[in-house]
């Protein structure tokens, strides 16, 4: 009995390495909160884009069949990355992405989808060389730089999280009551879960929540089984559903986009691998992780589908867990594989209500904020490194907050779709740049005014 017990706790503590794999019983709900924190944010990117171009409800169906399918195949990339090379081998779920939505939405809206998949073709390519010569920019992003980034990505965030639990931008009752009730209990019983629970309960809070909440929305008639009825059992994506058209205006304008996005994905997978592994990513698995992410790309542009990246909150969820083995990943990978390829499956996911997934996330999002703090305070606040924090920060997420404040008259169009839809893009810019033009620590008269003082605190260098 004893051994037994030995066993079992050894395999839980597989949960907690990358390789070997985990009892069902502990994977499934690891696997399955990852599909239920990130399935809205897959499909829901997918939705808007089919509003955008004037999809049909089939082609709305078949965007986001496709979105799920290649959702599952970069997160199976970043697992087991192929050749060794494309993918990075690190604790991270990627699937189709907001990050892009506001340039797509843009180019899709002026120049129609067929021009947007052939920019996203060209996006593709953009970022399997960004991925190639990393090691010759890598100097563009040391720690100052990606915690700066990982901040942002994590305040910028919070609106999502609230937006679902106030049940849904654009919904009819946005704001109401019962969106809140549900959005709480959901929140209350992930917190009490993940700090009060024990074992599976703890690790699988988000999961957990998720179910409870799900069943306290339907008195409040939050669940919709009707849709899981009428869906059908299989179904496969067409390969070249559209006709591919390259506009230089669009691919100049993605291409930076896609540049862009991989800076963040870089600040993701430095807040995954720090938050959960203590240490940072190499060059060749941030290489990888961005080759992957263009190859889908390319091959997403072939089916009528969008772009993957990182999913915040599920490195909220990495973070706060601990839980890095990767057939947990592997196993949230099938599901969006198994959803792709059974509409009826995709409509079981569907029924779960935005509060419920809002109070269910919001809880790790500020784990992302304060893994981004970690980062910037391991080699000291100096004045140099809040000089680049805080003006990226205040660039923004003050862009971000001012709509419309890069959309005034004489201003390219291009600089308010690539710069003035989210916070993450002008903060990197920001702070790659100044880190760049600022002289080393070394050499700053702050610097040097501080160094006597930790020598006797009387203007003298000279050590007792």
């Amino acid at each position: 009995m004893a051994a037994q017990a030995e066993a079992e706790q050894e395999l839980d503590e597989s949960l907690f390495r990358r390789d070997g794999l985990p009892p069902v019983g502990s994977l499934v709900p690891m696997s399955l909160q990852h599909v239920l924190a990130s399935f809205a944010g897959v499909i829901t990117p997918a939705m808007m884009i089919a509003t955008t171009c004037g999809f049909t409800q089939e082609q709305e169906t078949a965007i986001i069949q496709v979105a799920l399918i290649l959702s599952a195949i970069d997160t199976l990339l970043q697992q087991f990355p192929l050749f060794g090379r494309i993918g990075s081998g690190l604790p991270i779920l990627t699937g189709v992405s907001f990050a892009f939505l506001p340039a797509f939405q843009a180019v899709g809206a002026q120049f129609g989808f067929s021009v947007l998949l052939g920019a996203e073709l060209v996006g593709g390519i953009v970022a399997i060389l960004f991925g190639i010569f990393y090691s010759k920019v890598r100097s563009l992003f040391p720690p100052l730089v990606t915690g700066t980034v990982i901040f942002t990505i994590g305040v910028s965030l919070y609106p999502t999280a609230i937006k679902y639990m106030a049940g849904g931008a654009g919904s009819a009752n946005f704001g109401g009551i019962y969106n809140w009730i549900v959005g709480l209990i959901t929140f209350a019983v992930v917190f009490a879960l993940a700090n009060f629970g024990k074992g599976v309960l703890k690790l699988g809070s988000i999961f957990f929540g998720i179910i409870i909440g799900c069943i306290v929305a339907i008195p409040f008639g939050m669940v919709d089984g009707s849709e899981v009825l009428s869906a059908g059992w299989f179904s496969l994506p067409q390969f070249m559903p559209y006709a591919i058209e390259f506009n230089p205006a669009a691919c100049i304008t993605l291409g930076v986009v896609y540049i862009m996005v991989n800076v963040q994905l870089i600040g993701d997978l430095s807040a995954a691998s720090a938050g959960s592994m203590d240490r940072m990513p190499t060059e060749r698995e941030i290489g990888g992780a961005i080759k992957a992410q263009g190859m889908v790309s390319i091959i997403s542009s072939f089916f009528g589908g969008l772009p993957t990246s990182a999913f915040g909150q599920n490195v909220g969820i990495i973070v706060s867990t601990k839980v890095i083995n990767k057939w947990v990943f592997g196993g949230a990978a099938f599901v969006f594989l198994a959803a792709g390829l059974c509409p009826k499956l995709s409509a079981l996911l569907l029924m779960i209500p935005q509060p419920v997934i809002g109070g269910a996330t919001i809880s790790v999002f500020g784990t992302i904020t304060l893994n981004g703090i970690r980062i910037l305070v391991k080699d000291g606040l100096t004045p140099r490194a809040c000089t680049v924090f805080g003006i990226s920060v205040a660039f923004g997420i003050g862009i971000a907050q001012v709509s419309g404040s890069l959309a005034g008259p004489g201003m390219p169009e291009w600089i308010s779709t690539i710069f003035g839809t989210s916070a993450i893009t002008p903060c990197a810019v920001m702070a790659i740049i100044l880190n760049s033009v600022l002289p080393p620590e070394d050499n700053t008269p702050e610097q040097r005014n501080l160094k006597p003082l930790r020598n006797g605190g009387n203007g003298s260098s000279d050590e007792k």
